[in-house]
């Protein structure tokens, strides 16, 4: 396997209050643990500047105006309870898109067979005409309408294991069955939306666990349900919204993954995308809190997209 390995180099552009959690500190961690040798076969390329124009494809036409206006002349602006957006935020939001169309770029010609993108802000919450949950852009749902607009892909899988259900991405997609959107999440949890009678036009499919559950019991609901789901949609390409929010030591949510449950997962999702879809994943960092779950996480997720071998890894 090649694996492309995206990097933001303004990842610390987009600046958050003191204390809050989507914090720049959680590429720095990435970072390091990615650039151990373990990792040394990775292609790596850094993050251009993307089009915010292409917002268009997946929110309302005034979504980048709410964004201006809400974005300070210097300082941190607030958005809702919880997402902020300072001076140079919407830079940071360029680059995370760019990168995340290069990966595309990059594995739908061929260049790599799948590929990683160490970005921030995350993206799965932000909604057709709203932007919450630490999310500004919809990035995941911009990559999947690209591959559509730009490559002819018909049939785009996005899988969600971030512990929080991804409503933006759910929003943007229910009505249309060119998409698929499987999620699991804990549940309750925020936003309170991926209930399993949540199927769209039969394109969603939500498996909710039970807080204080562990990997035995999200490989139950992907055995189940999701890969049923997923196999039967017959992807030409899966995306994932890679969040590492669901690891045990997160402070955000109380699942309780191990750093091997991420890897068991990405290795399930990669034999899907051999049988189905030519190898061709992209995967999109979303949330993940705690700095060692964080970094644990990711390695045994790159780790397994590299070759899918997880034994060289430390803890």
């Amino acid at each position: 396997m090649t694996t492309l390995l995206i990097n933001q180099p303004n990842f610390d552009g987009h600046v958050t209050p003191t204390g809050h959690p989507e914090r720049a500190d959680r590429i720095r961690a990435v970072d390091d643990a990615l650039a151990k040798s373990r990792f040394d076969a990775l292609l790596r390329r850094p993050a251009p500047s993307g089009d915010l124009t292409l917002a268009e494809l997946v929110h309302s036409t005034k979504y980048m105006s709410i964004l201006r206006d809400a974005r300070p002349a210097e300082g941190i602006g607030q958005i809702d309870g919880d997402t902020f957006i300072s001076s140079t935020s919407l830079d940071t939001v360029s680059t995370a898109l760019g990168g995340a169309l290069a990966a595309l770029d990059a594995v739908l010609l061929g260049e790599a067979d799948n590929a990683f993108c160490a970005i921030r802000p995350p993206g799965h919450h932000a909604e057709f005409d709203s932007p919450m949950g630490f999310c500004l852009v919809n990035t995941i749902a911009i990559v999947a309408r690209e591959a559509q607009r730009k490559y002819g892909a018909e049939r785009v899988a996005i899988v969600d294991f971030d512990v929080h259900h991804g409503n933006g991405t759910q929003d943007i997609f229910k009505s249309d069955p060119s998409v698929f959107y499987a999620s699991s999440h804990q549940m309750p949890l925020y936003p309170g939306s991926g209930k399993p009678s949540e199927t769209g036009v039969g394109n969603i499919t939500n498996a909710p666990l039970d807080p204080d559950t562990d990997g035995e019991a999200m490989r139950e609901a992907y055995i189940g349900r999701i890969f049923p789901a997923l196999v039967n949609f017959s992807p030409d390409l899966i995306l994932i919204s890679a969040g590492f929010d669901a690891h045990e030591r997160d402070p955000l949510a109380q699942l309780n993954w191990t750093t091997q449950d991420f890897g068991w997962l990405t290795g399930k999702l990669m034999d899907v995308a051999e049988r189905h879809c030519g190898n061709r994943i992209v995967s999109l960092l979303e949330g993940g809190y705690d700095l060692k779950g964080l970094a644990g996480g990711v390695s045994h997720h790159v780790a397994m997209l590299m070759d899918g071998a997880i034994g060289r890894l430390e803890e």
